[in-house]
């Protein structure tokens, strides 16, 4: 699946003029913890709930700091973060260096992207047009829907199914479970045999689990034997 297939196409957005009260309504009326800042059609930020923590208003500005920390901060910092928390405009609080990705992005590396950068969203473009945006929510909806429709190879009969499970224990190059005996009734894997550690055998059960056709799996496999006992 794609940044596409997932997005949300209808995007509030806000331009740079817009006030820090007109965006924190947003927020509240729309449910949402980000708005991205639209000018001329152009992503030019984005303003989440995390530019709204430290402000005057609510008294929040403030960071109390110890004399030797104040010692370690330069006055660089000290004025950006006044402007952070006094200005008015979103042009003045927006976070303007965005991650964004196309239509045609994997949700894999979506998800990365989110992982990596801490973010939550993803606003999504097409020739620097804002056309969607890829949330959390978005990818976990994305999940459920694939794990809810049913692929054509899922009606495979049992003797399909259990050489897709064989080919996929084969594929794990850390697995010992190439070997394993599989036996598969109207859809049910039971696997025999040996293991050699609790790590592999919940994952070659979740391989197994993965093979489309498979509705439980059954693990009858005992610890492998060494020569002072077992494992």
């Amino acid at each position: 699946m794609k940044a596409k297939d997932v997005m949300t196409p209808y995007v509030v957005s806000v331009a740079p003029d817009n006030t820090v009260g007109e965006v924190a309504d947003i927020l509240l009326t729309q449910g949402i913890s980000a708005v991205p800042v639209v000018d001329g059609g152009r992503l030019v930020g984005i303003v989440s709930e995390g530019d709204l923590i430290r402000r005057a208003e609510i008294g929040t500005a403030e960071r109390h700091r110890s004399w030797w920390l104040r010692l370690f901060t330069d006055d660089t910092t000290l004025a950006t973060e006044y402007v952070k928390s006094h200005a008015t405009r979103v042009r003045d609080i927006m976070t303007r260096k965005v991650i964004t990705v196309t239509g045609e992005a994997p949700l894999a590396d979506i998800a990365a992207a989110l992982e990596k950068n801490r973010i939550k969203r993803v606003p999504v473009l097409r020739d620097g047009r804002l056309v969607g945006i890829v949330s959390r929510a978005n990818l976990i909806q994305g999940l459920a829907a694939a794990r809810a429709t049913p692929l054509a190879s899922a009606a495979a009969d049992d003797g399909m199914i259990r050489a897709r499970v064989l080919e996929a224990l084969r594929s794990l190059p850390w697995s010992g479970a190439g070997t394993a005996d599989v036996t598969v009734t109207g859809g049910l894997v039971e696997l025999w045999g040996i293991y050699r550690s609790p790590e592999e055998r919940n994952a070659e059960r979740v391989a197994a689990e993965n093979v489309p056709g498979v509705r439980k799996v059954e693990d009858h496999r005992v610890l492998m034997a060494t020569p002072r006992g077992y494992v």
